[in-house]
């Protein structure tokens, strides 16, 4: 039987290793640590959803480092494609050798194709969007995403980074034991309504194994959640479902939908110990 947390919100099941995963200030002191790696890493991840170029002084502000090393970073990525150069502007923006990390990744994603058929099924029955994410160390980010109806205003694509205070975000910090969660919140920018939101998080991941959004992340949009470790090995991963009130209204949603979803995951996961 799983166990609980000390708060009583049952933990995801997960490997041992996925701790490991998120890097940390003792990390960084380790001999295997490669600083210059995790500084050029630092200037791809400046471009964000909605930064479509940068000059260097730009990136020396948002990373921190100085311009001098940031120059010779961005000549680096540069040089092997990881960033293109407008001459008329002077700025950089992502080259294509950022797409083929990036799709190999999710090319080689083993739950992304286990959980497609179910995610299709799922959106054509309900014409609500339906999402699979993962935790990035800063955010949610869809790895895949199906939307069952072209009516849909709020059209997501693979690749885009929902906050944690999201349906996906808050389904993720529930699902992890209190120490942990604490700690990851402390490291995150999230703003002041998030205690009551995550206490309403735990208790239905505690009591229905799903979270819910009703219209508090976004005006007129509903959705609901669930968090399991893949079957697959890959990691801890968030399913959601959401849509138009009108289309998802809550009592459908914890009725109907979320035990569906909680259903679909028990598929695509690790067998409980």
């Amino acid at each position: 039987m799983q166990s609980k947390t000390e708060n009583g919100v049952p933990p995801v099941e997960r490997r041992p290793a996925r701790r490991k995963r998120s890097v940390d200030t003792s990390a960084r002191t380790s001999p295997d640590f490669v600083e210059a790696l995790a500084r050029g890493l630092s200037v791809l991840k400046c471009f964000e959803p909605g930064v479509r170029s940068l000059g260097n002084i730009e990136i020396a502000e948002r990373t921190g480092l100085a311009r001098s090393t940031v120059s010779r970073l961005v000549y680096t990525l540069l040089s092997l494609g990881y960033l293109r150069y407008d001459a008329e502007s002077g700025r950089y923006s992502p080259g294509y050798g950022v797409l083929e990390l990036g799709f190999g990744c999710l090319a080689n994603l083993e739950v992304r194709t286990l959980a497609r058929p179910l995610m299709e099924s799922l959106a054509r029955e309900t014409g609500a969007a339906v999402a699979l994410g993962t935790f990035d160390g800063r955010a949610m980010v869809y790895v895949e995403a199906i939307h069952g109806s072209s009516a849909l205003y709020l059209r997501l694509p693979v690749g885009h980074r929902m906050d944690m205070n999201s349906t996906m975000g808050r389904t993720y910090l529930a699902s992890l034991e209190a120490d942990e969660r604490e700690a990851l919140m402390d490291s995150l920018e999230l703003p002041t309504s998030m205690e009551s939101i995550l206490n309403r998080a735990c208790t239905d991941f505690r009591e229905t194994a799903c979270c819910y959004g009703i219209g508090d992340w976004k005006p007129g949009i509903n959705a609901v959640a669930t968090a399991f470790s893949a079957i697959s090995g890959e990691g801890v991963f968030v399913m959601s479902c959401g849509g138009p009130a009108d289309l998802l209204p809550e009592d459908i949603l914890r009725k109907e939908v979320g035990p569906r979803l909680a259903a679909m995951v028990n598929k695509l996961s690790l067998p409980r110990a």
